[in-house]
């Protein structure tokens, strides 16, 4: 499946994502501090991975802190491990209630959705409320919108530059990975579009944007972490 080819391996990510959560269980809580958070929103195509996984590095290099990239294969792998995903919900806590009321505000069907997809709303705003970690995608800087320590960036790019991206990574033809990504594009925004009842390409919900053709991904990385890291 060429989808597959776009994503890292998850065996070390899940590893990271684990010590990290174990430390932060033994970490005696300080004064309420926030550690921010990060979503990465981009279309189909765009180099979101490798953004997320340099800015990862920026970041734990800045800080002297471990960071954790979450992706939807990491989302999934979390969402069935009941430890890991007690572990990542028991920051809720009352802004549980928050959350209930924005996404209410969001889409009308949030109370009669599929239990899944509630699940990963909560799992992605106790991510945010914790702090330290880079979301990429699943409507993360929308369901995290009310979340003052989250900063939300979007990525674009030219029709070209995508599917020169997408093609290297997964050996399709032009034509071929023309289609793959219409296809893919339609799917994510039905995905926010269904669940959330919003607009992913709608600019007023990021901090800000980045033109994928114009700015690589390391460049792309540190401007963010210069950004996060100066508010």
């Amino acid at each position: 499946m060429p989808e597959r080819k776009l994503i890292p391996a998850i065996e070390k990510r899940l590893e990271n994502f684990i010590q990290l959560t174990h430390k932060a269980e033994k970490e005696v809580k300080e004064k309420e501090r926030k550690r921010p958070a990060i979503t990465i929103s981009r279309e189909f195509g765009c180099e979101g991975y490798p953004v997320a996984e340099k800015l990862k590095e920026l970041l734990e290099e800045k800080t002297h802190e471990k960071w954790a990239v979450m992706d939807k294969v990491l989302l999934d792998e979390v969402a069935k491990d009941n430890h890991l995903l007690e572990s990542v919900l028991s920051k809720l806590g009352e802004k549980s209630r928050i959350l209930e009321e924005a996404i209410s505000l969001f889409s009308p069907n949030w109370l009669t959705e599929h239990d899944y997809y509630r699940l990963l709303c909560k799992e992605i705003f106790a991510l945010g409320v914790g702090g330290n970690v880079i979301i990429v995608g699943r409507g993360s800087a929308i369901v995290t919108q009310p979340l003052e320590n989250c900063f939300h960036f979007r990525l674009f790019a030219s029709k070209g530059c995508k599917v020169d991206y997408i093609s290297r990574k997964t050996g399709l033809s032009a034509a071929e990975t023309e289609a793959f990504i219409e296809k893919k594009q339609k799917q994510r925004d039905a995905f926010v579009l269904d669940f959330l009842n919003r607009d992913a390409k709608d600019l007023q919900y990021y901090n800000l944007a980045f033109n994928n053709d114009k700015n690589p991904s390391g460049r792309t990385a540190k401007i963010i972490a210069d950004y996060v890291l100066s508010s």
